[in-house]
């Protein structure tokens, strides 16, 4: 498997509000997506709740979760986003990979569109 880095963009939904582009990782292993804390809050995207996460390391930390529409490669969700602090990675995660109904090519480096199931 290789790795690959996407520009993604966050939206406030209230107000469509737009962060800069951000470099972030694709990142299947990841089941959200992972932005700036700062970059959130500077379009108004609030933290909804507090949930629990497991790093690679086997590290347990705590981090502020929100909603925001993501965008990137000319894709568009919204998703819950994690408020990453200084020194987390910045990752654009599965669910939202999900959410624009792409499969990952990794040979490429792209995404590739697919047919959503209906049942």
């Amino acid at each position: 498997m290789s790795v690959f880095k996407v520009n993604v963009v966050a939206v406030n939904p209230a107000d469509n509000r737009s962060t800069t582009q951000l470099e972030a990782l694709v990142d299947t292993g990841s089941e959200l997506t992972w932005f700036p804390r700062e970059l959130l809050t500077d379009i108004g995207v609030t933290p909804r709740r507090r949930r629990s996460f497991l790093t690679a390391t086997k590290q347990m930390i705590q981090r502020d979760v929100g909603y925001a529409i993501l965008r990137a490669e000319g894709f568009e969700t919204i998703d819950e986003v994690v408020f990453a602090e200084a020194g987390d990675m910045h990752l654009l995660g599965v669910r939202t990979l999900e959410g624009f109904g792409v499969m990952v090519d990794n040979l490429a480096h792209r995404f590739v569109a697919t047919t959503t199931l209906a049942a």
